[in-house]
Order: C-alpha cells, then sequence, then structure tokens
C-alpha cells in the first residue's frame, strides 16, 4: 500500500509526474491543436474556457490537499460559488444557508429568489433545525467572516447525510492545513484561492472541490458561464501553495499571540479568536481543527474609533482581503458587510467599532508594536 503523503509534500509535488520539469510550464495559451490525443477528465483537450494544463495541475493538487474526488478552478471564489449553486439548484428547490457568511455569498443566494430558488438564512445554531425533506442544500463557512464562529459541523454533516442534503463549506479561512471538510462529511468544499492559498495578494481565484459527477456537471456550467481560471494566476495559486503549510501555521502562532494582547488591552471591548480559551467556538474548533486560522477580529468603542484605528496603523496596511504576507486591517460594516442591513448586522454581531485583522507574516513583536501606537490614539 502507498503511504499518503502529507500536506506540504501534497501541496509542492502532487500532479507532477516522474521525469516531469521541476516547476511546472505555464500553458499560456487560448487554443491547442486538435485533435492531439491529450484529454483532461476524459474530455479532448482543445479550448482553455474548457481545460487548461496549467489550471488543471492546479485542481488535481487541491483534490488531493482536501481529499475530494476532483477539483475545479475558477476566477474568483464567488466565480466558484454562483456556479456550482446554479448547477446544483433549480426553481422550487430550497438553499439552507448561514446568515454568518460572506456578504457577497448571502447577497447572490439571496438573488437566486428570482429564479424561483428558496433560500432560508438563518444564525449558525438554527442551521440543523431548518434542514428538511424539501432542503436541496446547505451553505456554511468553517469560520466565519467577520467574527471566526465555528458552527456545530458535525452536526449539521450528520443531519444533512440523514435526509440526503448536499453540504457546502466554504474553508477558506481554515485552509486544508487546519482543517478538511470533506472527511466528516462535507459534499463539496469552496475556497477562495485568493487567500492562503495563493498567499501573495497577486492573484485572483477560487477552487471547488468535491465528487466526480457533480464536478462534471459544475464543469458544464464553468464552460458555459465562462468563469474558468487563467492559467498564469493558476501557475501563481500553484506557486502559493508550495509555502501553504509554513506560512498559516505561522500565521496561526502569530494571531493567537495578537489575540492574546488585544484582549487584555483597556480599549478593546471584545476579541473574536476561536483560538483563545474565553471564545465560546473555542471547544469546537479545537475538537475540529488543528489550527485557528489567521484572522482576530476585536471591537472598538466605535465607528469613529475603528477609524481612527485604521487612519493610524503604518506597518499593517487597510484593504478588504486575507491570506498574504502582509497583514491587512478593514472595517466590515463599511466594507464586506456594507450592504447588509443594521440591523441584520446587530443579529450577526457586527458592531460599528468592529475591525477585522488577517494577519500576515511580519513579525509578532512590530505587529504589536503597530496596534499598540495605533489603539494609544484611537
Amino acid at each position: 500500500m502507498t503511504k499518503r503523503r502529507g500536506l506540504s509534500t501534497t501541496a509542492i509535488h502532487h500532479g507532477c509526474a516522474e521525469g516531469d520539469d521541476i516547476i511546472p510550464p505555464i500553458y499560456q495559451t487560448a487554443i491547442f491543436k486538435h485533435p492531439n490525443g491529450k484529454q483532461i477528465r476524459g474530455r479532448d483537450l482543445k479550448y482553455s474556457r474548457e481545460d487548461n494544463p496549467t489550471v488543471n495541475l492546479l485542481e488535481r493538487r487541491m483534490a488531493a490537499l482536501e481529499g475530494g474526488e476532483d477539483c475545479l478552478a475558477f476566477s474568483s471564489g464567488m466565480a466558484a460559488i454562483s456556479t456550482l449553486l446554479l448547477s446544483l439548484t433549480g426553481q422550487g428547490d430550497t438553499i439552507v444557508t448561514s446568515k454568518e457568511i460572506y456578504g457577497a455569498s448571502l447577497i447572490l443566494m439571496r438573488s437566486l429568489e428570482k429564479f424561483g430558488v428558496r433560500v432560508k438564512c438563518v444564525l449558525n445554531d438554527k442551521l440543523e433545525s431548518e434542514i428538511g425533506g424539501e432542503t436541496k442544500l446547505v451553505f456554511l463557512e468553517s469560520i466565519t467572516n467577520p467574527t471566526l464562529n465555528v458552527p456545530d459541523i458535525k452536526g449539521i454533516a450528520e443531519a444533512c447525510r440523514s435526509k440526503g442534503v448536499t453540504l457546502v463549506i466554504d474553508n477558506t479561512f481554515a485552509t486544508p492545513i487546519n482543517f478538511r471538510p470533506i472527511e466528516i462529511g462535507a459534499d463539496f468544499v469552496i475556497h477562495s484561492a485568493t487567500k492562503y492559498l495563493g498567499g501573495h495578494n497577486d492573484a485572483v481565484a477560487g477552487v471547488l472541490i468535491g465528487p466526480k459527477e457533480g464536478i462534471s456537471n459544475a464543469w458544464e456550467w464553468r464552460r458555459n458561464l465562462g468563469g474558468n481560471l487563467d492559467p498564469f494566476a493558476a501557475y501563481l495559486v500553484i506557486r502559493g501553495l508550495k509555502t501553504l503549510k509554513l506560512r498559516v501555521e505561522e500565521q496561526n502562532r502569530k494571531a493567537q499571540a495578537i489575540a492574546e494582547y488585544l484582549e487584555q488591552h483597556p480599549k478593546v471591548k471584545k476579541v473574536h479568536y476561536p483560538g483563545l480559551e474565553s471564545s465560546p467556538h473555542h471547544k469546537r474548533a479545537k475538537e475540529l481543527m488543528s489550527g485557528f486560522g489567521g484572522v482576530v477580529s476585536f471591537e472598538l468603542e466605535g465607528q469613529d474609533s475603528a477609524m481612527r484605528f485604521l487612519g493610524r496603523v503604518k506597518l499593517i496596511k487597510t484593504a478588504p482581503s486575507l491570506g498574504g504576507a502582509e497583514t491587512l486591517a478593514t472595517h466590515p460594516v463599511s466594507s464586506s458587510h456594507k450592504n447588509i442591513s443594521p440591523e441584520e448586522r446587530r443579529e450577526l454581531g457586527i458592531t460599528d467599532g468592529l475591525v477585522r485583522v488577517a494577519v500576515g507574516l511580519e513579525d509578532t513583536e512590530d505587529l504589536i508594536a503597530d496596534l499598540e501606537d495605533a489603539l494609544a490614539t484611537s
């Protein structure tokens, strides 16, 4: 029996045959000679909107990292989500989704109601009770954005399995280094590969991992919708994967130290981070995950304090992303959740003073010094 390789080895080598170039080539081409005897997924290789060898290497590698049968790569995480939803649902179907997800994902699902798809949006702790005979799929995030809650994924997966419901998990914040949802019953896993997988804030991409039949169906939709990934962006994500485990484990450590620092700061009202023992999600996160992620959110007195803080950080940059080498801070009320109603934001625990910090790879003491200076005048 062949021994299963570790995550770092898989991220560096999977999909490359013996004798291949050490650095795989970029197939920066729209077309291929056809017929050429070459196939991807049993289909003739002829046009990069359908398949591309560079993109397919990323797909095979991500399927191996997440423990899925197959994978598709997309031009963004939202392209992956929208393609999957369109491929799985139709008029009369019901989606049950958490309200505690990325704002654009929530808005997208609600927009499907114009096509006759019913969408139930509830808090994480209500998800399991909402799964019924009419439910087609359940969508949630393994670690929610931006309040970093961890749902009862095991319980939800068991409920989905018992009722024949498809479970989709956005695993962007956790990454396969910290958590692999398919191993506990998820059918599909989605990532914004722009974040930790690419890891350098220089490529926009998304990936969808799942069973062969479901991926084949989504491939038809990707081909017609045109959300395929560019080969050069695929190369950048492949490059990023080589250091994924090193980066994520380091960001886990730095985020833990920063969360502990913020928790004792007199100007910080509350810290959201599942690695803190004070977090109501700590026990569940510890059972499910090998690390707690590189994102920390914390609450200041109000929006004015949050904006003053963002205006005074120097080393930390203000930008709406995460997962790269640079530490980034953002204000969810004026960015990711700007188009969510104030009432719903309050229900979700997204206060006007909430700041999200995506911890990068700078020295921890330098990041804490920057936070200290900015908080002193916030």
